[in-house]
């Protein structure tokens, strides 16, 4: 498991990873703006020393706020797993961030469950 936070505002952000049978489970909370663009990009596919994962759940269950960068990063997330044949899934997505996916249709490219157990069923 790995932790990453906002060292200089941990109370706005953080991303803890693990792997649940060869998917990399990434559980975010707090906000995601262009201040954590670069922890929330590492914590989606920093590969740690490994290729990057190919299969990717992101619970965005504890998140409060998300803007464009959320969106951008999500985008080149789904195109560098799905260059390797993988895929990427949203998790639990509260109402006003979902809704933010839905307005730029982003949920038409990312598969989008109500929970984690449901994003990582085949």
């Amino acid at each position: 498991m790995s932790d990453i936070e906002n060292t200089d505002r941990p109370d706005r952000f953080s991303a803890v990873h693990r792997t649940v049978d060869g998917v990399r489970v990434v559980t975010v909370e707090g906000e995601i703006d262009h201040h954590v663009r670069e922890l929330f990009s590492a914590a989606l596919l920093s590969g740690y020393g490994a290729a990057p994962p190919s299969r990717i759940v992101v619970d965005l269950g504890g998140v409060t706020f998300m803007d464009s960068t959320g969106i951008n990063i999500f985008i080149t997330a789904y195109q560098a797993v799905s260059a390797t044949e993988g895929w990427l899934r949203i998790a639990a997505a509260p109402k006003p961030v979902l809704h933010v996916m839905q307005l730029v249709g982003i949920d038409a490219l990312i598969a989008c469950y109500p929970s984690v157990e449901q994003a990582l069923t085949p």
